[in-house]
């Protein structure tokens, strides 16, 4: 009788493969925009608008913007613009032209999940690059206090688009504009936020911020703006102050 064949040896069991990610990088930059940018301001500025239940009062078009947001072609010192892109792959290190007043900031995210932007193909960044999306943007201006003589920004608009939110891009955009004030020997930096939104007023007055309770907005608009320009001065006006 034959004999029978040995068994075969131990099969070596497979190796488990821990180099897998388990993190997702997203490179971020934070720009000077410029006209080229304005259709995805237009669409942030809209978004932003029925995010804070104001959508009846949002009339600017890209065209106004484009008139009225880069009239001065030196930062700083009008209205004032910061985009924050995002991308998956590095940015190249001279991709984008720095500007005397500003160099761009770069900082690297690492997020547990990859971010999912379904409205991504709306927002490709004006520069052309491949995969880098417009992600928030912040616009401010100069003002200034005479109790403390010195000039300073006023912060108008900071906005996130959804897919980007809690990630800290609110953050570094209110960030780089307080460095810039700082930089140039400014003062302070001011914005308003809705009394509604309490998760803003939390995270404002955690970053140190003093949320003002007794001070109220003022505004005159539309019909009343044009109403009492064309009617203050009188007597009347006169004995009310």
């Amino acid at each position: 009788m034959a004999a029978a064949a040995p068994p075969p040896p131990p099969t070596a069991p497979a190796e488990l493969n821990m180099d897998l990610p388990t993190t997702h990088p997203l490179f971020t930059r934070i720009r000077l925009a410029t006209k080229p940018d304005v259709p995805a301001i237009h669409k942030m500025i809209h978004q932003m608008a029925v995010f804070e239940r104001l959508a009846d009062q949002c009339s600017a078009t890209e065209l106004s913007l484009s008139a009225t947001l880069f009239s001065k072609p030196t930062p700083f010192e009008s209205f004032t613009v910061f985009l924050i892109e995002a991308s998956t792959k590095p940015f190249p290190p001279s991709s984008i032209s720095s500007s005397p007043k500003f160099t761009p900031i770069h900082k690297t995210l690492t997020l547990d999940l990859p971010i999912s932007d379904p409205e991504s193909e709306n927002f490709k960044s004006s520069t052309m690059e491949d995969d880098v999306i417009v992600a928030g943007f912040v616009l401010f201006f100069p003002n200034y206090s005479t109790f403390l003589a010195k000039p300073g920004f006023y912060i108008e608009d900071l906005f996130v688009r959804e897919s980007y939110r809690r990630k800290g891009l609110g953050r570094m955009l209110l960030s780089a504009v307080a460095k810039q004030a700082v930089a140039m020997g400014y003062g302070r930096v001011e914005w308003v936020v809705l009394d509604w939104n309490l998760n803003a007023i939390r995270f404002y007055e955690e970053m140190g911020a003093d949320v003002m309770q007794e001070w109220r907005v003022c505004r005159l608009a539309g019909e009343a703006l044009q109403s009492y320009a064309a009617t203050s001065g009188t007597s009347d006006d006169l004995d009310c102050i």
